[in-house]
């Protein structure tokens, strides 16, 4: 592995070289390599901390240039496009319902169930996961096992900057209907967003739990219930609602975690 990153790293310094067979060979070992699972834009390195690994999205990047337009044909549809399809659904134990799509080099785990949806290149949905009908799972985001991605849900892609983190979305995440998730924002175990919420990088998160408000960005701790808020903010053209996400309970822990998911739902009256 560390010979296959030295060469990505030489050819994202000298692009002449992407017209060497080997290193395009190298670029579509890592691509391989993503599509198995065995490599990935980011891992977890322990507790909520994440590694990404920059030099993957460089090989991603890298992909484009040296694939060349195809017409890919599945069934009735034509398409035309550089990236193939993903396919052997069947041998990975993914059930795909039509019109679901993934893109090669895309990762999706045994049990995982693809509604009408789209995932793209980079992208890892880990086992056991619901990406339900019109969800967008974004280019590298990372997905948990277990995971609920509601309807229309949109998880943003990132490839550049290079350095930029990946939308995460932990373990046992319920997100709910027409949320969207952007700019790398980080998703805790088992949290529970409602719909509509929008997160970014700059988004207000609010824990409004206690008797003073708690801030983050671009983070959602675990286990926490988030619903859709405003707060005013001050313009020189007067005071307007901004958009922010409130944190307003937490979903308590239990063995059987989809009755604590609908606890959760039913105590904070949380819309999905």
């Amino acid at each position: 592995m560390s010979d296959l990153r030295t060469t990505i790293e030489s050819v994202w310094e000298d692009r002449s070289q992407l017209q060497l067979a080997a290193s395009q060979e190298a670029i579509r070992e890592v691509i391989r390599l993503l599509d198995k699972g065995e490599l990935r834009v980011a891992e977890p390195t322990g507790g909520e901390r994440w590694q990404v690994n920059e030099w993957v999205k460089k090989a991603v990047l890298m992909y484009f240039p040296i694939q060349t337009m195809e017409i890919i044909e599945a069934g009735p549809f034509e398409f035309h496009d550089k990236i193939p399809l993903k396919s052997g659904f069947a041998e990975l134990g993914v059930r795909v319902v039509p019109h679901a799509l993934a893109r090669y080099g895309s990762y999706i785990s045994k049990g995982v169930i693809l509604m009408p949806s789209y995932t793209n290149i980079g992208a890892y949905v880990d086992e056991g996961t619901m990406v339900d009908t019109w969800a967008t799972v974004g280019s590298c985001a990372q997905v948990g096992k277990h995971v609920h991605l509601s309807g229309g849900v949109g998880l943003g892609g990132v490839l550049e900057p290079v350095q930029a983190a990946p939308v995460i979305v932990e373990d046992g995440a319920f997100i709910g209907s027409r949320s969207i998730l952007v700019e790398g924002c980080h998703i805790g175990k088992e949290a529970v967003i409602g719909a509509n919420v929008c997160i970014t990088g700059s988004t207000k998160i609010i824990d409004v739990t206690g008797s003073e408000p708690k801030e983050y960005k671009g983070y959602v701790p675990p286990r926490s219930v988030v619903i859709p808020g405003s707060y005013t903010k001050n313009f020189p053209a007067g005071s307007y609602q901004v958009p922010c996400a409130l944190i307003i309970g937490q979903r308590k822990e239990s063995t059987d975690l989809k009755t604590s998911l609908n606890d959760a739902l039913r105590e904070n009256e949380v819309a999905v």
